[in-house]
């Protein structure tokens, strides 16, 4: 059970849903889905204690480089230095 019955943020009604969570660590990204409690109002999500530290974990792993139990999905791209609007910079 969350600790909140109530949107901490607006004070909305929260909704048990399965949601999209993106993690970065370094240069390394993982996408997965996890069970949060997202608030009908604002869309402010809410995770168990757990899966939090199951988040840090992840990024940490992410960060050394270390892919134990992470498939590879697709590949991740960013822009050249070069990219012709300046107002467009790589991510890394």
């Amino acid at each position: 059970m969350m600790p909140f019955e109530k949107c901490p943020v607006c004070g909305g009604e929260l909704e048990v849903k399965q949601v999209e969570k993106l993690l970065r660590g370094g240069c390394n990204t993982v996408t997965l889905k996890v069970t949060a409690e997202v608030c009908q109002h604002c869309g402010e999500r809410l995770y168990a204690e757990d899966v939090v530290r199951s988040f840090e974990e992840i990024r940490a792993k992410l960060q050394k480089q270390e892919f134990e139990h992470l498939r590879p999905v697709g590949r991740s791209f960013t822009v050249d230095n070069d990219w012709p609007n300046k107002a467009i910079h790589p991510t890394t």
